[in-house]
Order: structure tokens, then C-alpha cells, then sequence
């Protein structure tokens, strides 16, 4: 099965959030179980050619934008298990400093035309290359309008004749929603601007195109299937959804055990797995001098990596953290997001120095450093399409406190102290006082049921949520897609 994998973002290329990941991780357990897969990125400025031996291919890709013709390049790279890359070079386009962002956080305001550009780019590359995919699995907005594209503009194009489309939801609030006008621009006539098609509201939405044209719907967990069924989670786009739900499924996104688990992480102070834990303290108290903290092996230290928006319950931690305070524990934090919230954790910093550790950046060594130093992760997310530091965290044998949505729900599972089963602590609502009320018993138990924290950290350290488990759900739905 050729499988040609469309992302706007590949680790270990370019990386915002969880789809660099997936769309990094993904293609080599496709390729594990035999198929063929070329993956497709836009060549960012962050693209470095040398480090990673990207080699340009000859030809050119001419792609109409509204009234003129835009020219754009192709490099490759291989990565490890035969996976090969190709970059789409249009240097107006990608060579900026973000990847959807400028400086000041804003979008750019050409990103429609960018990503649609991207889009349809990545069929004509097809063509360059000589490879005839059987499937398109395209990601998220920046991608949606490949499922679009193929059924209207390559509709008679013998090239595409047996070629079928999944469309993966990463997370339904963004959406690519743009000014009417840009239909022009991304090639599409006026006909398509209707409600049955890509208008929503007035304006323009991508990822509306890609739900209603895709042969596959997929989203990165079961219960997240659910959830965007419904109005609470669903962004205005429950009601087309359901018309869908027949080809709508929840796959849960894998973790890279390669990359991260303690027996091999090449980013942490010491090595350490299941049957032999020593090495996590070591880790804690790396960690510990790495925020300038006090290095106390016997304290409850929590750890959170996240964007600090409020889709992530960053504002119920604001709401309680002079609560938690109050408790004998350390907080490191990694992580960027909104100006409010970046200025209230370093003035909590300063109250509790102590106590608090803030680093507001990007940084993965760091991630990793946190993952096997903490002895708990903080996930306390308004919704979390999947999520997969809580599964990282299990490996590492640190304990996750997360809401019970999306993907949370689906991995970790409420601990039990009478029984010894279950793998992290959880609440239902958002508000403050349920955060407070799944944090409360998790301290208590790491101060006062020491084997039972034991036996809790090797439950979460047993789970396998390995890419192979997923791959193999996505060849079936590759399959089922190919029967349509």
C-alpha cells in the first residue's frame, strides 16, 4: 500500500504541538508493517539542509494563486526504516521565522493561501516523483484541502483514479478559518462557497472542507470521537459530524518508545525501567538543580509541560496555586503561551522560589528531563483531543493527575489504593475545586502509601501504547477507505 502523509509539521523537522509527533512517529510503524510512505512537509527556515542531508530534486511545481502562478522547489531526506521525506519549497511562503505565527504571536494573515498552496503542491510533487499514492492521509486544517482538491480539481485526473482519502482531526479547535475571499486564492470557485461546502458563518473554514470531502474521518482517541459529536465539544461543527459519523473514528495516537522511555533517554541524568527504579531519584534531583530548586529526594515534586492557553486548565492552576502552595510539594513548569499567563507564573515564581520553577520556552531536553524527574504530571485540560505526555509520563513511572476528557480518559485510569490497580488520579469538571480534589489525594498517597506509589508507577510503566498497536488500526481504515 503506497500511503503519501501530509503534515504541516514532522518532528524531527518542525514541531508546535502533538502533530509533529504523530506525523513524525506514524509513518515508520506504517512502514514496519510493509507499506510504502512518502511524507510531505513544507521546507520552513528551521530546516536545517545539512543536518539533516536534504538533497534537492530537479523540477519545478507550478500551483495558480488567484490570477498568477506561484513556482515552488522539492528536497528529500531519509530518515531511519526507509521512511522518505519530501519538502515543498516556496520560499515567500516558508521561510519565515514561525511556523503559522509571526514574532508577535499573530497568525499570519496569509496562511490560507500558504497551506492551500502546500496542499495542492503535495499532489503535484506526486507527479514529479512518479508515485501514485493509494492513500492521502492529510492532518488537521493546514492539510484539509488535499481531500478537497482531489475531489474537485483532480476529479479527472488519471493519476489520482484509485486514490483515497483519510483526514485526521488532531484538535477540532482550530479550524483555518478565513475571509470569504481567500476561496480565490486557494483555487476554488465561487460554488464551494456554500453552507453544504466550505462557508461556515460567512467566512471560510478548511477543516470543514476536509471533514465533508475525506473518504475517512479519524480522531486521535475514541472518547474524542465522542466528544466532537457533541455541542460542548464540538465548535460548532457537532451537527456536520454526525452526519459523518458512519466514517468518523477514534484512533488513539501512539508514543516512540525509541525517543522516550528511561532504559534508553539520552537526555536524562541516569537510565532506569520498571524492575529497577534507582535512577529516578537521580533524575529528581537533576531536575531539581536544573530550576533552582532545593534538591529534596523525600518532596512531592509535580512537573507540567504545556501551552499556557486555557485549553490546558491553565487557569484553573492559577486559580488554586496558592492552595497547592500550601502543601509540602515543588512545581517545575515548561512551557509558552498567553502574556497573562506568562506574567503570573513568574510572579508566582518569585513568590515561591522555593517552591516554583518556570522555564517559558521550547526546550525537548528539558521535557525529557521533566518526564523522568517529576514524580507527577499535571495535565488538568479543558479538552485533550489525545494528549501524549500522560502516556509519557506512564513510561517514565510518573504519575499523571489529568481531567477525565478526550484521549485522558482513555489511558489513564483512576488509581485504587485498596486494590493497588489503576495508573494516575482524575477529575470530571473544570473547576478549581476538582483539580484540587484529584490533586489532594494523589499527595496523600505519595506521602503516606509508599508501596502502594510503587505499585502505581509500575502499573502505568507496564502500559504498552506503542505506534505498531495504531498503525495496524490505521491499515484497516486505510483498507476500509480503499473498498469506498
Amino acid at each position: 500500500m503506497k500511503i503519501l502523509f501530509a503534515a504541516s509539521e514532522v518532528v524531527p523537522f518542525a514541531k508546535t504541538g502533538g502533530l509533529a509527533d504523530v506525523a513524525g512517529a506514524l509513518p515508520k510503524a506504517l512502514v514496519r508493517r510493509g507499506c510504502e510512505v512518502a511524507v510531505m512537509l513544507p521546507k520552513y527556515r528551521q530546516v536545517d539542509v545539512d543536518r539533516f542531508k536534504l538533497g534537492k530534486i530537479e523540477g519545478n511545481i507550478s500551483i495558480p494563486i488567484g490570477s498568477r502562478i506561484v513556482q515552488g522547489g522539492l528536497w528529500m531526506t531519509e530518515l531511519e526504516e526507509k521512511v522518505t521525506v519530501y519538502f515543498i519549497q516556496q520560499d515567500h511562503y516558508f521561510d519565515r521565522d514561525g511556523l503559522y505565527v509571526d514574532s508577535n504571536n499573530q497568525d499570519y494573515p496569509d496562511n490560507a493561501e500558504r497551506f492551500g498552496f502546500f496542499s495542492r503542491a503535495v499532489l503535484e510533487a506526486c507527479k514529479i516523483l512518479g508515485f501514485k499514492p493509494d492513500i492521502t492521509h492529510a492532518h488537521d486544517w493546514q492539510t484539509a484541502l488535499i481531500p478537497v482538491y482531489l475531489k474537485a480539481l483532480y476529479k479527472q485526473d488519471p493519476w489520482f483514479d484509485k486514490t483515497r482519502t483519510v483526514f485526521t482531526i488532531h484538535n477540532l479547535g482550530y479550524q483555518g478559518i478565513f475571509n470569504k475571499y481567500e476561496i480565490v486564492k486557494i483555487g476554488l470557485g465561487w460554488e464551494f462557497f456554500h453552507h453544504e461546502k466550505l462557508e461556515f458563518y460567512g467566512d471560510l473554514n478548511l477543516l470543514k472542507g476536509g471533514i465533508i470531502y475525506a473518504d475517512i474521518l479519524t480522531t486521535v482517541s475514541r472518547k474524542y470521537a465522542e466528544e466532537i459529536q457533541t455541542p460542548e465539544f464540538g465548535h460548532r461543527l457537532d451537527g456536520l459530524l454526525r452526519t459523518r459519523k458512519k466514517d468518523l473514528y477514534g484512533v488513539l495516537n501512539g508514543i516512540d518508545y525509541e525517543e522516550w522511555h528511561p532504559s534508553i533517554d539520552k537526555f536524562i541524568a541516569a537510565n532506569y525501567h520498571v524492575d529497577d527504579l534507582s535512577g529516578k531519584a537521580i533524575c529528581k534531583s537533576d531536575l531539581q538543580r536544573e530550576y533552582k530548586l532545593p534538591v529534596r529526594s523525600e518532596v512531592a515534586l509535580i512537573g507540567m509541560i504545556t501551552r499556557l492557553v486555557e485549553q490546558k486548565g491553565i487557569d484553573l492552576v492559577a486559580d488554586v496555586l496558592d492552595k497547592i502552595m500550601e502543601l509540602d510539594i515543588q512545581l517545575v513548569l515548561l512551557g509558552t503561551g498567553d502574556k497573562w499567563a506568562h506574567e503570573f507564573f513568574q510572579v508566582a515564581q518569585a513568590r515561591y522560589p522555593q517552591k516554583i520553577g518556570v522555564a517559558l520556552k521550547y526546550d525537548n531536553v528539558l521535557a525529557h528531563k521533566i518526564e523522568a524527574g517529576a514524580d507527577m504530571f499535571l495535565m488538568p485540560s479543558r479538552y485533550e483531543p489525545c494528549g501524549l505526555n500522560q502516556m509519557y509520563s506512564l513510561a517514565y513511572g510518573t504519575v499523571p493527575i489529568v481531567r477525565a476528557t478526550g484521549g485522558l480518559d482513555d489511558t489513564v485510569e483512576n488509581f485504587n489504593p485498596t486494590t493497588g490497580q489503576g495508573t494516575g488520579f482524575k477529575f470530571l469538571r473544570p473547576t478549581p475545586e476538582e483539580l484540587l480534589n484529584a490533586i489532594y489525594p494523589a499527595i496523600l498517597n505519595f506521602y503516606t502509601n509508599k508501596t502502594g506509589w510503587i505499585k502505581l508507577m509500575r502499573n502505568g510503566m507496564l502500559k504498552n501504547f506503542s505506534w505498531d498497536v495504531s498503525a495496524g488500526e490505521y491499515i484497516k481504515l486505510y483498507e476500509r477507505a480503499l473498498e469506498k
